[in-house]
């Protein structure tokens, strides 16, 4: 698999694949999400990127939502933690026009009043409308546990009372101290040979104007293992229990990847699914998460389930957890969850969109991609001792949290 690579004076980056398709993809990272905002800009970040869509120096908002969808395209943004996210899926012919509007409402959006005040009104529905849904509010309210004190730890939706509070010179002032053309990539996978890419590239990147500076370095997170439950009116109990983990430059990662979709990926044959749901019945939903971040890591294990089973369910995981912690894994089994897992994350690659995605965030964090074989080795050189090793850190049973919605 072929990367073209190039940066420009002002430091930003771009990336692209070249592969036969009528249909691209490309995208705009950038190094900044949640976890830069300062005291007083809980849910900037997110804010910003309904903004982009709401007018520039030369079109309106119904002009920026039809320059794409007029010719078959579409354009989509994301805020994360740690990284903002503009782009697009079009025909190959469309490259510079889906180029030119990502530039077009990422470095000249206006930010007019009235669609601030407006856009407010929108966020604030999307977190009410979040609050009646326990089972991804969960998520959130866990990390803010596990996260206390952090930045990381908040959500990224922001609250109705800092929204309500910002300014157009607020907007202003965190792009200038955030949006930094060294902590960008653009990103595309498509049809299109790279001199055109670079042209165009050229073209709406190149004159961005260079604001540098090095990337914020986060600190240690502090962490106590803590325990809560939340009166809710469900049907469901809900519950999530984990622990922090490994970041994204920590060599046990792969490890800590491997052992996740052991327990409780994606598969039905994962151990917790096995556990609680094909042999107990107990709950529908069981599934468990593993994301890293720049400095640090979080696993989690979700499940929903009846009140009166909330107990039993629990004491399924901690005997899943017990088993990966005490037994090492046969050699049989571990290659079988290898294989899997390759084939997973192979399949994944397929989706032309997420392939996109994923090489532009890995040029943005590590300034390198690891080709698909470059991830074959580092599974195939993980052991059961790497797996009994990074089970014992993270499933520690006097290290984990709990919360419940009961």
């Amino acid at each position: 698999m072929v990367f073209y690579t190039h940066t420009f004076d002002n430091g930003l980056r771009i990336i692209h694949h070249q592969i036969p398709s009528q249909v691209a993809h490309c995208g705009l990272y950038i190094n900044a999400g949640s976890r830069n905002e300062k005291a007083g800009e809980h849910g900037m970040a997110h804010f910003i990127e309904h903004l982009m869509f709401k007018g520039t120096k030369k079109r309106k908002a119904h002009h920026i939502i039809s320059r794409l969808e007029a010719v078959g395209g579409e354009i989509n943004a994301y805020t994360g933690k740690e990284e903002t996210c503009i782009y697009s899926s079009f025909l190959k012919e469309d490259f510079e026009r889906s180029l030119e509007l990502i530039c077009d409402m990422t470095f000249d959006s206006i930010f007019p009043e009235k669609e601030l005040a407006r856009e407010k009104q929108v966020i604030i529905d999307e977190i009410i409308s979040y609050r009646d849904n326990p089972s991804e509010q969960i998520f959130d309210d866990f990390e803010e546990l596990v996260f206390s004190g952090d930045p990381i730890g908040r959500n990224i939706l922001g609250t109705p009372a800092n929204l309500k509070g910002f300014t157009r010179d607020d907007v202003i002032k965190f792009i200038e101290n955030n949006y930094l053309t060294n902590q960008m990539v653009f990103s595309s996978v498509g049809n299109i040979e790279f001199k055109n890419v670079l042209k165009y590239a050229q073209k709406h990147l190149a004159r961005i104007p260079e604001n540098k500076s090095p990337a914020d370095s986060n600190g240690m997170v502090d962490y106590t293992p803590e325990f809560k439950t939340v009166k809710k009116r469900t049907h469901q109990a809900h519950c999530i229990i984990g622990n922090l983990s490994f970041d994204l430059h920590d060599p046990r990662r792969m490890p800590m990847v491997l052992l996740n979709n052991i327990l409780g990926g994606p598969g039905m044959s994962a151990r917790l699914n096995l556990a609680l749901r094909e042999k107990s019945g107990y709950a529908y939903t069981i599934e468990s998460h593993f994301t890293a971040y720049s400095n640090t890591g979080i696993f989690t294990v979700y499940f929903g389930t009846d009140r009166e089973k909330l107990d039993r369910c629990r004491s399924l995981v901690h005997k899943e957890f017990d088993g990966m912690r005490k037994n090492r894994i046969g050699g049989m089994q571990l290659n079988k969850a290898k294989r899997q897992l390759k084939g997973q994350l192979t399949i994944g690659w397929e989706n032309k969109e997420n392939l996109m995605m994923a090489i532009g965030k890995s040029y943005l964090l590590f300034n390198r991609v690891d080709s698909m074989q470059d991830v074959y080795d580092k599974i195939d050189r993980i052991t059961a001792d790497d797996l009994l090793e990074v089970a014992n850190i993270v499933l520690d049973p006097y290290s984990l949290s709990e919360l419940s919605y009961i």
